[in-house]
């Protein structure tokens, strides 16, 4: 597995090692003891698992009083997934990275607490998995707009609407969400 740093701290892309021939292939998808060697000692409560059609925007969300750690993967299709610090203390209040994620690439995003988290669907459809650091609670959850120009994630929308959830539609931006110290 190689685990990249990226812009923002604490955000990692992770490779794992892929182990194919004819037949097909083998991946470690989690591993703690891989995981902890580089750096992620994480325990993991929840796993989910979404599909979504081409054009399907999911986000940007995140937990206030219960943050989720998540590690996000793609089994089928491909996504522009997303993670914004909302920490206001963070020299990177603000700011954003993004990565296709893919069944082909195979990559995975480390989005740590204290982080919202988005995706768009590039694919016909896509199967999103990810694992939580704590369980869903629906009273602490919260919304950031996708569109936000304040952040300007650069969604590569090429020419499509976005399909977005009725609670997605009306998050507030940033400067109105409530967000960690």
């Amino acid at each position: 597995m190689i685990v990249h740093d990226t812009p923002l701290p604490g955000v990692k892309l992770i490779e794992p090692k892929v182990f194919g021939d004819e037949r097909g292939f083998f991946l470690e998808s989690w591993n703690a003891s891989v995981f902890a060697a580089n750096g992620l000692d994480l325990a993991f409560v929840q796993d989910n698992h979404s599909r979504s059609a081409r054009g399907v925007l999911r986000g940007l969300h995140y937990q206030m009083s219960t943050p989720q750690g998540k590690l996000v993967r793609v089994t089928s299709g491909a996504v522009f997934d997303v993670a914004v610090d909302i920490r206001r203390s963070s020299p990177h209040f603000g700011r954003w990275v993004g990565y296709e994620l893919s069944e082909s690439n195979k990559r995975m995003l480390w989005v740590p607490p204290g982080f919202a988290h988005g995706f768009l669907v590039l694919s016909e459809s896509a199967d999103f998995l990810y694992k939580c650091t704590t369980l869903y609670d629906a009273p602490n959850d919260r919304g950031i707009r996708w569109d936000d120009p304040a952040i300007g994630i650069d969604w590569p929308l090429a020419g499509m609407t976005p399909q977005l959830s009725g609670k997605d539609s009306v998050a507030p931006c940033l400067a109105e969400a409530e967000v960690f110290a």
